[in-house]
Order: structure tokens, then sequence, then C-alpha cells
């Protein structure tokens, strides 16, 4: 009898991935609470293979693009892994340590309450491509801090970085401790079915839906980084160029592919025609040309059409398209788009209705800082929301009155790569946090732990009731 797995691939996929869940399950069985040397062994090793790989790492994530900037894989994947491994290592002790916790003493003498933080199990990553060392690494340094195993799923346009990871990993991990795995068709729709012990999602609020519901069939826990329209709002009074200087290396970084970058940039309506001049002279400065191996390629063919699409139908609807460097205004052959600033886009054109995830900066006018809090306030919340100002109330205003992910204040990005402080969503950005303490408690269970003295109260307090019980209530509930 022929093997079904051989006539349907799906079945062949699901049976992989379970059998690796399965094993790595076992294994946590075996031996669920890892020691402190064991995680920094892990921690370490983990360390040690980004360093030992990373011109291979840096080759194959450019070949993923198409191109893309060696010296951008350094700074925003290859550090920012390296650099984490080093913070989890100096507070794992801390982060292990059971936490104390207050006893009703009316109630408990000589009791205690602890919180134990141990492993959960087995955590599963789906990874996209826009970062996906920085966003399958860092996940796993707080991972195997926790004390957990994990499996990993790269995206379909990470192909020659799972390559790398799928081959050179065994020698580094066991698989029933790590696992990667490439996406060849349906492989990211079995694996958000796997009953993991918690579940990370990076990607698209689309996908992230479709996610969560196949996790909720096995009440899995999940955490979600999506993405979503995040806005910079430059006050009056606060120096221009700088402010410029910022947005525009954020938003021109990975050519615009980034989750956090900012989206599309608020400014007194005085000051746009000067943003726009500085503009000119900041972006040739940094890429002289569109071929310049410091600026990164689209994606995709996909992508890159609809990028292109999206600022043929804000031009045809009025808008006015600034590019900012020689030459024409994108190069298919190399998939790379001209930075461009877009004045006037409609409402409701293309550019101004979802995450643009490429470089082109629209640019809107205000003459009351309200009216840019209403009109952010009437869509999604955001993922993040930077406020260039060095007046304090203003800045919390934008706090107040403004819900967001995280917030850099006079500068974007810059909160993604503190390791200390929570990275996460809200809303339709996502839900749940990691990164520092709060990423090692994401994938712990913070176990609650009552231990009981040698002498209770109570005693005093079980049946038969009595008086003593009557005014023992009384007074507890008075």
């Amino acid at each position: 009898m022929n093997d079904p797995r051989l006539i349907d691939p799906a079945l062949a996929t699901a049976t992989l991935l379970g059998d690796a869940l399965e094993r790595q399950r076992k294994a946590y069985f075996e031996h669920p609470v890892p020691t402190w040397a064991e995680r920094r062994q892990d921690l370490l090793t983990l360390q040690r293979f980004i360093r030992e790989h990373k011109a291979a790492l840096c080759d194959a994530i450019s070949a993923d693009y198409g191109h893309r900037s060696h010296h951008e894989t350094l700074l925003a994947e290859i550090f920012p892994a390296v650099d984490g491994v080093d913070h989890a290592l100096k507070h794992l002790r801390g982060w292990m340590k059971p936490q104390r916790r207050a006893v009703d003493l009316r109630n408990f003498f000589g009791a205690r309450n602890r919180v134990i933080p141990q492993p959960l199990g087995v955590v599963g990553v789906i990874v996209p491509w826009n970062f996906p060392l920085n966003l399958s690494l860092i996940p796993l340094t707080y991972i195997f801090a926790a004390g957990n195993r994990a499996m990993v799923k790269m995206s379909e346009n990470s192909r020659h970085l799972a390559a790398l990871l799928i081959e050179k990993m065994p020698a580094y991990f066991p698989p029933e401790k790590l696992q990667f795995f490439d996406e060849t068709g349906g492989v990211g729709v079995e694996f958000s079915k796997l009953p993991f012990d918690h579940l990370l999602f990076t990607g698209s609020g689309t996908t992230g839906r479709a996610v969560m519901a196949a996790a909720a069939r096995n009440l899995c826990p999940v955490t979600l980084e999506l993405g979503g329209k995040a806005p910079a709002i430059v006050f009056d009074g606060y120096p221009l160029r700088r402010a410029a200087e910022r947005i525009l290396f954020v938003k021109f970084l990975n050519a615009g592919q980034i989750c956090t970058t900012v989206d599309h940039a608020w400014l007194p309506h005085a000051q746009i025609d000067a943003f726009v001049q500085h503009a000119r002279e900041i972006v040739p400065a940094r890429y002289p040309q569109l071929a310049s191996p410091d600026y990164t390629s689209i994606i995709d063919g996909r992508s890159f059409d609809r990028l292109v699409a999206a600022l043929d139908d804000a031009r045809a609807r009025g808008a006015q398209l600034v590019t900012l460097l020689p030459g024409p205004a994108h190069d298919r052959a190399s998939r790379k788009i001209n930075p461009t600033i877009v004045l006037n886009a409609p409402d409701d054109s293309e550019l101004m209705q979802r995450e643009i995830f490429g470089p082109i900066l629209p640019l809107r006018g205000y003459a009351d800082p309200a009216e840019v809090v209403r009109c952010i306030n009437a869509g999604p919340r955001p993922l993040a929301v930077y406020p260039f100002s060095h007046d304090a109330g203003q800045v919390q205003m934008v706090l107040d009155r403004v819900m967001s992910g995280g917030v850099s204040v006079n500068d974007a990005l810059m909160h993604v790569g503190q390791h200390d402080l929570p990275f996460g969503g809200v809303g339709d950005s996502g839900m749940g946090h990691y990164h520092g303490r709060e990423g090692f408690e994401t994938f712990s269970k913070l176990r609650p732990v009552f231990y009981q003295a040698r002498f209770s109260s109570l005693k005093f307090l079980m049946p038969p009731y009595g008086k003593f019980a009557d005014r023992m209530l009384a007074f507890l509930t008075r």
C-alpha cells in the first residue's frame, strides 16, 4: 500500500513538523528545568554561531534580497543579536531568581509566597523576511534564557538564509533543542496548527489573524508582532534639519522595509518645503545614486510592483512625487525604488490606507497638534509613534493621547534596539512583549507557589462553624 504522505504533501509536512515537536517535547519532559549553567551555555553557543558565520549570514541575506548592504545587516541584525546575548547573560541569574511576594499576615503566620519562573516547554517562532536573523535569533535568546526549546519557521523570501541555518545550526544545537524549517509551500499553515506551549509570530496583520485563529484551536498562547502606519510628529520649534536627518535615516534604512519605520511624517504646514529641501541635500549625500551598494533592493517583484502601483495611484489622484536621487524613479532589474517624498497624498490613496513598507515618505501638514492626534486615533493603533519636540508638555501630550506599541522621542526606531525595554504592539499592531526581562517572562510560566506554615489560622475556620468563626469572619470582612 502506498504511503499517504507520498500522495498528500500537506500530510507529509504535518508529519514532519509533528515529529519534530514530539522529539522536543519528549526532551523537555526528560529535563524540564535547565540550570543557569546550561542556559548560559546555550546563549554562548548561539552567540558563537553568529560570530563564526557572520560573513556567510550577510551573504545569504543579500542573496535573498537581490542586494542588501552588508553594513545594514551588521548594524540591524548581527550586532543586536550578539549584543542581546550579552545583555541576557548579564541579567540571567536575576531573571531566574524566585520572586518573593507578600503574605496576608492576618491569616497566615509564617507562610511564604514565591513566584517561580519556569520553562514553558517548546516555543514556535514564525519569522518574516525583512530582518530574518534579528527576528529569529533575538527571540531565541529569550526562549533559551527561559529554559525552553524552539522550532523556527523561516519565510519563503529567506531561502538562502534558511538553507544556511538548516545546514549549519545542527553542529551547534541538536534537533531536540532547536530546529529550523524552510517555507517550501504550506509549511507555515501546518506550523501554526501545532500545539506549541507558546507561539511568536512576526509579520502582517492579515497573516497574524490567521495564525492566531489556528493557534486558538490548541489554546496556544500567542505573541503577535505586526505593524501599522507609525507616524513621526515634528513640532514647531524642534530643529528641522536634525529631524530630517534622523527621520530619513530610519525611513530609507533597508529601503523602508521595517515594521517600525516612519510610515509618514506630520509637520507644521510652513515647514514642509524646508523639510523637502533638507531631504534633497541629505539623501544624495548618503546614497549618491540608485545603484549605490549601500541602498537595499525591494525584496521581490510582487512588493516592487505594489509600491510602484501605489506611487502611480497617488500621482493620478493629484499628489506630488519628489524623487531624491538623480536618475530614474525606479529600476526593475535591481528592484530598487528611488527614495521618494509624497506631498498632498489623498486620504483614500493606497499610500495612506495601508502600511507602506518601502522607501516612500508621505508628508502631511498640520496647523494644530490636536488635529494630528485625532487623525492618528481615527485609525488602528500603530506599532510606534515618534514625537520630535524639546517641549516636555508636547511630548507628554502625545504619550497621554496616542496609544502605540512603543515610542522614541526625538528619533525613530531607537526604542527597538534597547535590550532592557519590552518590545511589542497594541491592538492592530500586535499583542504581547519580548526583549529584556519581559522577553524572559513571556517565554516562562510565572508560577505562583504558596508555602503553608506549620500553624494555619484556617484551622479555626473549618466546619462545623461556630461563634468563633462568626467573630473571626466578621473581623476579616469588616
